[in-house]
């Protein structure tokens, strides 16, 4: 029997449905390992495919295109180096699983299906995948490993099995994406696995974007007596070798120096700059570019979007109309100067003149309302749309949660665009991270290492400027109360009774209810954007668009 293993864990960045760009990064993955000196080398879950491929998986070819590269890297490990766990396909009849490989001796030498499927939130894998059999530990170079594929460490009965059918250490590939603060719900149950069942645990995760998901890797080791012997990085991609030796009857892996968790903006912020680099890279867009108000929402963007790309890479316009103030001007003209980013003036009165020239026969006779002010809002959007379809770069749209929530936001207007980094991030933490970011500069950032943003865009009240003086609190409550109700409403699925309970103001809590139900219809529209709390509109929130329920039944 061996004493020692060393095992190599590869939080990598994987690219779904690209099999032979991930077929590359898995052999370039176990050529660090073997460098290292590593026996086993474990890469995250669906690896060869990416996750989530979602319905790719119902495409005979991808499955095959994915059968065939893992069997080609099965071949690889006839070389007499490291074992590789992978993620990926397995189909068996009628059914198809998702499933982790061991490859070793230049053959799949075990393979296990992942036994709970998640169809809760952003998941649905109910749809696409068979669940597999209650796993038996995998034999691998004389140790037992209990292998399992993410949500099945999630609960118990995986592990259990595993533990009283004689493994060894709980050994998890994950595709767990990022929510603020998971790292720490991730640590607890990690806890719980490993209280119950007397082993070690080892938890390996991809890091990248994928649409609106973010994984952030923070791959880690769990000993048996719960302490923290490995924190891997958290936003980057990384190879780190595991040593481990028996002890008695346990596996114990030596520690190793921890990598800190980001504090909570930080990861906000990074999770952010990843999730757009990625979506950029990954569909083969040369840069981006965005509307530069002079207000806050803009300039946390293109902060974001230079940090993620780099300022080469990142255009911005100043479109301003017979309401736009001078404060407004000098402040978008000094977020580009901070940015190091061009900033040109386009002036809108010229396309505002002309549609109402074009609509007057049409409006005569009524009042000016906010169809005026929607057009203004839709004049933006149709430049900058047609920019990105001249230069490719895409266009980023600028929209909050809190926007979002209430429909404070004009459809093929200020909501053209093909991603959004702040559609998960509620008005009051946009405060917060624009005043981290001019106080920081986070790891990896392109951008600068100073301010990112004048004082007075934070500082000054937010404004659509669509009409004379106009606020966002003329229509909306402060953003404070906002933000509260909607956490109550949209995280907390709180009823109006149990929101007024918590003292909020009945009436404001009903308006807040109705406008949030009147704007599903622009919200099944706007583009995907970075998912950062446990409720993101989208995949993780979803409601029908006609609905008659009024929010006043608890």
């Amino acid at each position: 029997m061996s004493d020692s293993l060393r095992i190599a864990l590869a939080q990598i960045n994987l690219h779904v449905g690209a099999v032979q760009e991930n077929l590359a990064r898995l052999r370039q993955a176990r050529a660090r390992g073997k460098a290292l000196g590593a026996d086993l080398v474990v890469t995250p879950e669906f690896s060869i495919g990416g996750y989530p491929p979602e319905d790719l998986v119902r495409k005979p070819a991808f499955v095959a295109a994915c059968e065939a590269a893992i069997a080609d890297l099965a071949a690889d490990t006839a070389d007499g180096g490291p074992g590789l766990i992978v993620g990926g396909p397995w189909r068996d009849g009628d059914k198809l699983f998702n499933c982790a490989y061991l490859l070793d001796g230049g053959r799949i030498a075990a393979r296990r299906a992942k036994h709970e499927l998640p169809n809760y939130g952003v998941f649905d894998e109910k749809r696409v995948f068979d669940p597999g059999p209650a796993p038996g530990p995998v034999p691998f170079r004389g140790f037992r490993l209990g292998l399992m594929v993410c949500e099945d460490w999630w609960y118990s009965p995986v592990a259990d099995t595993l533990a009283e059918t004689g493994a060894e250490m709980l050994l998890s590939i994950n595709g767990s994406p990022y929510e603020a603060g998971k790292q720490q719900a991730r640590l607890q149950l990690a806890v719980r696995r490993v209280v119950e069942t007397g082993l070690p645990f080892v938890f390996c995760a991809q890091v990248c974007g994928q649409d609106e998901l973010v994984f952030e890797g923070a791959s880690f080791v769990l000993n048996a007596d719960r302490s923290l012997a490995v924190q891997m990085p958290f936003f980057v991609e990384a190879v780190t070798l595991t040593e481990w030796h028996r002890a008695g009857e346990r596996l114990v892996c030596a520690p190793q120096p921890l990598t800190p968790e980001p504090d909570r903006l930080d990861g906000i912020y990074r999770a952010m700059m990843l999730g757009l680099a990625d979506y950029v890279r990954k569909n083969r867009f040369p840069g981006v570019i965005l509307g530069l108000s002079g207000g806050i929402d803009s300039a946390l963007s293109a902060a974001v979007a230079v940090d993620a790309l780099g300022a080469d890479k990142v255009r911005t316009f100043m479109m301003p109309s017979p309401y736009t103030s001078q404060d407004s001007l000098d402040d978008a003209a000094g977020c580009a100067r901070l940015l190091g980013i061009a900033c040109d003036t386009l002036p809108i009165t010229p396309a505002m003149e002309a549609f109402s020239a074009v609509l007057a026969p049409v409006f005569a006779g009524r009042q000016a309302d906010i169809t005026e002010e929607n057009v203004q809002s839709r004049a933006r959007g149709l430049i900058l749309m047609a920019i990105s379809n001249k230069i490719g770069s895409m266009l980023l749209t600028t929209g909050n949660k809190s926007e979002m929530s209430v429909g404070y936001a004009t459809l093929y207007g200020d909501m053209c665009g093909g991603y959004s980094v702040l559609k998960d991030v509620y008005k009051t933490t946009v405060f917060e991270l624009s005043r981290w970011r001019n106080a920081n500069c986070p790891a990896g950032a392109l951008g600068p290492a100073g301010p990112v943003m004048p004082e007075r865009v934070i500082t000054k009240p937010p404004t659509a400027e669509l009409k004379p003086n106009q606020t966002d609190q003329d229509t909306l409550p402060p953003y404070a109360v906002l933000d509260a109700i909607l956490e109550g409403l949209v995280e907390g699925e709180q009823s109006v009774d149990a929101l007024v309970a918590a003292g909020y103001d009945r009436a404001t809590v009903l308006r807040v209810w109705r406008m949030l139900d009147r704007a599903e219809y622009k919200r099944r529209q706007a583009p995907p954007g970075v998912k950062i709390t446990p409720r993101a509109f989208g995949r993780d929130r979803r409601y029908p668009i006609t609905n008659g329920f009024t929010g006043l039944v608890s």
